[in-house]
């Protein structure tokens, strides 16, 4: 895999440690001569059809490859239920034994900063964002922008209102990305179609995600791409209600992030079954989990490095799912434009 290497930089955020984490493991110390892993999650956790679940699968493909046990010695992953109890689960995976700790998502780096520094002989992981530069740490980013410009070409050439929808989950620089990759993409097809923006304040609530969906449904939106992570989940429940009492003819659409969301579009209208999975803006998170953990394994960690994911090596894609043949063309035209050069596609 051709990945971009960069010096990582950034900011070092310091936050109190907060109590009432959950901690994963198996049910017996596994003893292996492999390296040791563990993942820290946010509330949502590795089931939630997005982000952290593609990490825990890439990470228990490693694992299965080389017979390594899931429980102490081996690999797990510690679930918060609020962002306090990042920095406390990292504390308990470096007690537990754990010699490579991996944050999820960008809202564990201050806490990843702070243990990077404290326990200089555990190596530490940063997904989607980029960390302080210092020889245990790695930071890992994706070119998000260029999928979502595909999603929202994508959308532009489905929809019939000419009104589409982005739900991200926690306003930031990485979902920034997101929004502005699917609103160039969209406006690429039609300068004048409209996109209502709205974010749900965290990766979780699914309530208030549907929430959100349903309003933009009924103003007549027929297409929301949502980077919300477990929040997301929401916005296919909202749309799964309304296709069921409609025909396939119809429907709205959603747009699935980071894996391959289309089992999550199976519904049955009332003229029988169908999907309303439009694609997926997929990311090689399971990927770089795998490849990070096999460098580890091997004693090379690619400690102070920044790894950069993108079209050109496939870390960021799109699924088919259900285009229409002739917005997958568009879609493959719009790839080769950015892969060349011809398109530069905003993060902000």
């Amino acid at each position: 895999m051709n990945r971009k290497v960069v010096l990582g930089i950034g900011a070092v955020v310091l936050v109190g440690a907060g109590i009432g984490a959950y901690m994963h493991s198996g049910s017996f110390e596994a003893k292996n001569e492999h390296t040791s892993v563990a993942l820290i999650t946010d509330a949502a956790g590795i089931d939630d059809k997005s982000f952290q679940q593609s990490a825990w699968q890439g990470l228990t493909k490693w694992a299965k490859a080389n017979n390594v046990k899931e429980g102490k010695g081996g690999y797990t992953y510690f679930q918060a239920k609020t962002s306090a109890d990042f920095e406390t689960n990292i504390n308990q995976a470096v007690s537990n034994g754990y010699e490579n700790i991996y944050g999820i998502g960008f809202p564990k780096t201050p806490s990843i900063n702070a243990a990077a520094k404290k326990y200089p002989k555990n190596n530490f992981m940063i997904i989607d964002d980029v960390a302080k530069t210092r020889k245990n740490v790695v930071s890992v980013t994706f070119h998000s922008e260029q999928s979502s410009y595909l999603a929202g070409v994508a959308a532009a050439e489905t929809t019939k209102t000419n009104k589409l929808g982005f739900v991200g989950g926690m306003k930031s620089a990485v979902v920034d990305t997101f929004e502005a990759g699917f609103i160039a993409g969209a406006k690429s097809v039609n300068p004048d179609i409209q996109v209502d923006v709205q974010y749900v304040g965290d990766f979780a609530d699914a309530g208030k995600a549907k929430t959100i969906a349903a309003l933009m449904y009924q103003n007549g939106t027929d297409i929301i791409y949502q980077a919300a992570g477990g929040a997301g989940t929401g916005v296919f429940t909202e749309a799964k209600d309304l296709n069921e009492k409609q025909t396939k003819a119809d429907k709205v659409w959603v747009i699935g992030v980071d894996i391959d969301q289309s089992a999550d579009g199976e519904y049955k209208a009332t003229d029988g079954a169908s999907n309303f999975t439009l694609t997926s803006a997929t990311k090689g998170v399971g990927t770089v989990v795998t490849d990070v953990t096999k460098m580890a394994d091997e004693n090379k960690f690619p400690g102070g490095k920044h790894l950069v994911y993108g079209l050109d090596d496939k870390g960021v894609a799109v699924t088919r799912g259900n285009m229409s043949d002739k917005a997958w063309s568009a879609v493959e035209a719009a790839k080769k434009q950015i892969l060349s050069g011809d398109v530069k596609v905003p993060v902000k």
